[in-house]
């Protein structure tokens, strides 16, 4: 399993990716899975988490032609 966090994606822009890898043959929860994070401020504590999304691969292979494709 392979995961790679890609930062200040928007939804629309993680939508339109995962589209297109269904759209290639791919099946999400065989194939990939992901996980869109928006931004998040702590007022008590401070913390800053920016937005991100997770993409997970259950191959080598697979995460290796997505990073190529995607990022």
């Amino acid at each position: 399993m392979i995961e790679i966090v890609i930062n200040n994606w928007t939804v629309s822009r993680v939508l339109e990716v995962v589209q297109d890898l269904r759209a290639k043959g791919l099946e999400q929860g065989t194939d990939f899975d992901f996980g869109y994070y928006p931004s998040y401020f702590d007022d008590f504590g401070g913390t800053i988490r920016q937005r991100h999304t997770v993409f997970t691969f259950y191959t080598e292979s697979m995460a290796t032609w997505f990073t190529i494709a995607y990022v």
